[in-house]
C-alpha cells in the first residue's frame, strides 16, 4: 500500500481523535476521491504515491477555484473554508517551485530544444511539465513559457 495513502489515513484518525473538524472533513474528502479513482475504470487498482499526488493536486485545484468563485460572489465565509481545505491538502504535496527556479528551468529547456517563438510552445511545455512534476501549477508554467518565448 502506498505510503502517502497510509499517512492520509493515519492523519485522519489523529484528526478525528483531536476533534479537528476541518482537517477530518478535508481528509475524508481526499480519501474518498482517492478511492473513487482506484475503483474507476474496468477493474479496481491500488494507486501509487505519484497517482495519489495527482489526485491531491486535482483536489487542491478544485478548492482554489471554488475559493475564487465564492470570493467573487461575495461569500467570504465559504471562500475562507475552501482556502483552509486547500491548505490542508497542500500539506501533502511537494513544495512549489519558486518563480526564479521555474524561470531558470524553463530557460534551460528552451535552450535544449532550440525553441524560437510561440510556435514552439508545445515543444517546450512537454519537457518542462515532466521536469516540474507537480511542483508548479500548469497555468504558472504556461505563463512563464509564454513570457520567455514572446
Amino acid at each position: 500500500m502506498p505510503d502517502l495513502k497510509d499517512r492520509l489515513r493515519a492523519d485522519l484518525t489523529t484528526a478525528m481523535k483531536s476533534r479537528d473538524e476541518l482537517r477530518t472533513a478535508t481528509l475524508r474528502m481526499v480519501l474518498a476521491a482517492i478511492t473513487a479513482e482506484e475503483v474507476s475504470g474496468k477493474e479496481s487498482r491500488e494507486l501509487t504515491d505519484e497517482q495519489v499526488q495527482a489526485v491531491l493536486r486535482r483536489e487542491a485545484k478544485k478548492r482554489r477555484e471554488a475559493a475564487e468563485a465564492f470570493g467573487s460572489a461575495g461569500r467570504t465565509e465559504s471562500a475562507e473554508r475552501e482556502q483552509a481545505e486547500e491548505a490542508v491538502v497542500a500539506g501533502y504535496l511537494p513544495a512549489q517551485l519558486e518563480d526564479s527556479d521555474l524561470a531558470a528551468l524553463i530557460a534551460d529547456v528552451i535552450t535544449q530544444t532550440g525553441a524560437a517563438g510561440m510556435k514552439d510552445m508545445g515543444r517546450v511545455m512537454g519537457p518542462v511539465q515532466g521536469a516540474v512534476a507537480g511542483r508548479a501549477d500548469g497555468g504558472r508554467v504556461a505563463a512563464e513559457v509564454r513570457r520567455q518565448l514572446g
